[in-house]
């Protein structure tokens, strides 16, 4: 089944504030396994019935099982050591309404040994996500494999002596994952990787090629590692979400798609590229002309940084705007990213979140018309 939705969320979506609490409880152990288990599977089956409302017709658990969005594979994989939460937050973050925030990139954080998987990183979540739903597609996001470069250091390499020998164990790792989800029968997978626009960025840009190569081998390599999970996982559609850092109602870089576009947007085989587009930041809509016939766009217009929901009439002439570039039958509507990257989640309600959702569902029947 080929996946054509028309609205669609990126991915996370808000903690209740019980799930929050059942976690410190797990943490410090007084909470069993077994106990915050049945915790999440509550949270779970409530934010279902959040999306279901809200008639969005491609459903998430939302990732609450998870720290972060890209979190998983510590958490099931032995090798990294020092990986608490900054090592997913860390950066210097900017927002104008809220203040920036500094998080430095945690001194102990390490590649340590080889990477030995323990379990699955997410089988389980789609397994339990899939016995929630009837009908409705159901989506499962997994990190871009060269997304864990920040895990590797020159200065303390430890097991793997190169990068490319550590994210080519990654890259294995998230292939075999492909693989067991579609198997399970998943039919469509999300690779995750806000880390291309951050090369816009020359700091950010600086600390990437430092690792080993100049920016556009980078992208080549990192591109060359997204088609190959995206092969393993075929049949399923993929989509593929770029961003600049989605934290806390907080942004890490400005800038368009121009510098990237050709080589992402041309040579990821991704079949849909939800593409962060909220705000000046990112700029223009002329990027678009790149992106090949075969691939349709989620534009994201809808903001999940804040709880003021957009005009109605304003993202459909954003829409036209887009249309001008791709045609509308390629294009979708969507969020600029989720609502709760981590699991500090962005200063919004679980009730703004809704209404953020069913909005998008109105703008994308007028736009598109029914689906």
């Amino acid at each position: 089944m080929t996946v054509t939705a028309r609205a669609e969320h990126v991915g996370s979506l808000l903690r209740p504030d019980y799930l929050m609490t059942a976690r410190l409880a797990y943490t410090e152990g007084t909470l069993s396994a077994a106990e915050f288990k049945a915790v999440e599977d509550r949270a779970i089956r409530e934010v279902v019935a959040l999306q279901r409302d809200a008639g969005m017709p491609v459903l998430t658990d939302g990732e609450l099982r998870r720290e972060s969005f890209q979190s998983e594979l510590v958490a099931a994989v032995d090798g990294i050591t020092g990986a608490g939460l900054d090592a997913w937050l860390w950066g210097e973050w900017h927002s104008e309404e809220f203040g920036d925030t500094s998080v430095d990139r945690p001194a102990e954080l390490a590649v340590t040994g080889p990477l030995r998987k323990r379990r699955n990183l997410a089988a389980e979540e789609f397994t339990f996500l899939r016995s929630c739903v009837g009908e409705e597609t159901v989506k499962v996001t997994l990190p871009s494999p060269t997304l864990f470069a920040s895990l590797w250091s020159p200065e303390r390499p430890g097991h793997y002596r190169s990068l490319g020998d550590f994210l080519a164990d990654v890259t294995q790792i998230l292939c075999d994952e492909a693989r067991e989800l579609v198997r399970l029968g998943c039919r469509y997978l999300q690779l995750d990787a806000p880390h291309y626009p951050l090369l816009v960025d020359p700091a950010w840009r600086a600390f990437y090629e430092e690792r080993g190569w100049p920016a556009e081998q980078w992208l080549a390599y990192g591109v060359e590692l997204d088609n190959a999970v995206i092969a393993a996982g075929r049949p399923a559609t993929f989509g593929f979400h770029l961003c600049r850092g989605n934290q806390q109602s907080r942004w890490l870089v400005s800038g368009g798609y121009d510098a990237i576009a050709r080589q992402v947007f041309g040579t990821i085989d991704a079949d849909r590229l939800l593409l962060e587009y909220d705000d000046e930041r990112s700029g223009d809509f002329a990027p678009l002309r790149l992106v090949p016939d075969d691939k349709a766009v989620v534009l994201g217009l809808i903001t999940t940084k804040r709880p003021d929901l957009e005009a109605e009439d304003a993202l459909l002439t954003r829409i036209r705007d887009a249309s001008t570039v791709i045609g509308t039958d390629r294009l979708a509507l969507g969020t600029q990213c989720g609502f709760a990257t981590s699991l500090l989640g962005n200063a919004l309600s679980i009730e703004d979140e809704h209404r953020k959702l069913a909005l998008l569902v109105r703008a994308a029947e007028r736009a598109f018309g029914a689906f």
